[in-house]
């Protein structure tokens, strides 16, 4: 059992750079069932059903893909005490920002140059009415990563718990959901794939079918995965990045749960337990995010 430390709590949000803000936009609000909170003269803001200010950023930019991830910690101490442990890689100290939601948090860039950042007082919406078929929240956000094995050791020192390694993939997570965040060996840096979570299993099916039948290919899915034993159906973006629809994230006790390495799932498929997915399409093996694939090759 890995020790909780203090410190980051839950993914708040992600940024993307895409290529058109107004035509991605429109497809996060009106396709992929986000809803637009706010707006500033170069992002768009937006919410899924649960009372996060905002679980999406969009800016315009040259190279479409993730600007950065930004968690949550409880409150400005526990920020500050971050930013002590991540002075030497913090990019400025802890400030108030002058952004939708407010709040008060530093980026930082890690040692492959994702820029990500901790934020605490973002304030809150009131809840809005659920929609089985719409995202509630963000679930996850994994990389592709040259040094999978030393991105986890620099995330748990800032809270994270190393909850499952698949042999590719290692998944840590910093509250009771198996994983927020995760990385798996690959020979490029980059983003693999970013996850919104839905309220249930027949939510994620309508979803689905309500995205297929506005034009969008079901790359991957629907199937469920081995570490985390979430339910997941994958599609692109306009801008070629790799989202998708999950639930069912398990929900861990650190005290009781029993880490699995990769001689565990080594004898267990990671990618399908239930079988029905099939292959990925070829699109989705060799573009996805500008080159997930070679993560999706762990057990079938």
């Amino acid at each position: 059992m890995t020790e909780q430390k203090p410190g980051i709590e839950w993914l708040r949000s992600v940024e993307f750079d895409v290529a058109d803000l107004a035509a991605s936009a429109a497809f996060y609000a009106d396709v992929w069932g986000l809803k637009v909170v706010d707006r500033t003269p170069d992002a768009v803001y937006l919410r899924g059903t649960s009372t996060e200010h905002h679980i999406l950023v969009l800016r315009e930019g040259a190279t479409c893909g993730i600007r950065r991830a930004n968690f949550g910690a409880a409150d400005r101490r526990t920020v500050d005490e971050l930013y002590d442990i991540l002075r030497d890689v913090a990019l400025a100290p802890p400030k108030n920002l002058d952004e939708p939601g407010d709040g008060y948090g530093f980026a930082f860039s890690d040692g492959e140059s994702r820029e990500m950042r901790v934020i605490s007082g973002i304030g809150p919406h009131e809840k809005a009415g659920l929609r089985a078929d719409v995202p509630v929240k963000l679930s996850h956000v994994v990389y592709a990563s040259t040094d999978a094995d030393a991105a986890s050791a620099f995330y748990q020192r800032l809270g994270f718990r190393l909850r499952d390694e698949s042999g590719r993939i290692f998944f840590l997570g910093c509250n009771q959901e198996h994983h927020c965040l995760a990385f798996g060996r690959a020979p490029v840096a980059r983003l693999s794939h970013v996850a919104f979570d839905l309220p249930s299993i027949d939510g994620l099916m309508r979803g689905t079918g309500r995205l297929k039948a506005a034009g969008l290919t079901l790359e991957h899915g629907v199937g469920r995965h081995g570490p985390g034993n979430n339910v997941f159906a994958y599609f692109f973006d306009p801008n070629d990045i790799v989202i998708e629809y999950t639930t069912e994230m398990a929900h861990i006790d650190d005290r009781t749960y029993k880490f699995g390495g990769p001689e565990f799932w080594d004898k267990r498929v990671t990618v399908d337990e239930w079988g029905v997915a099939g292959p990925p399409t070829e699109r989705f093996r060799t573009r996805g995010s500008r080159g997930l694939p070679e993560l999706m090759k762990d057990k079938q």
